[in-house]
């Protein structure tokens, strides 16, 4: 299933006139284009579907379906964290960037 989650922005950086930034899923990193929300800054909160920020979000709202979205187990079957946040022990995850498309290797869960 593919879901737009909510997303915090930790950094955010320009390759070949693309806006890109590193956003954090309760615990997860990806890697996610910016081009439909140029206003989008760090410390901002984005709904993200396969890959590409679609709107900005209040933190209230987001922080709220993370955790609806974490209770009914939808982080884990979109990211294959377990039900406190955070990579699985089977997901690959530990740094290398392995086992979740598009995780920004090196980034620390």
């Amino acid at each position: 299933m593919c879901l737009g989650v909510p997303g915090r922005v930790e950094s955010v950086w320009d390759v070949h006139g693309m806006r890109m930034a590193t956003v954090d899923f309760g615990g997860v990193r990806k890697e996610v284009c910016l081009a439909y929300v140029p206003e989008v800054e760090v410390g901002d909160w984005t709904i993200v579907h396969v890959g590409f920020a679609l709107t900005k979000l209040d933190e209230a709202s987001a922080l709220e379906t993370l955790e609806l979205m974490r209770s009914v187990g939808l982080l884990e079957s979109e990211f294959g964290v377990g039900p406190t946040g955070g990579a699985g022990p089977d997901t690959g995850v530990a740094g290398s960037g392995g086992g979740v498309p598009g995780l920004v290797p090196g980034a620390s869960s």
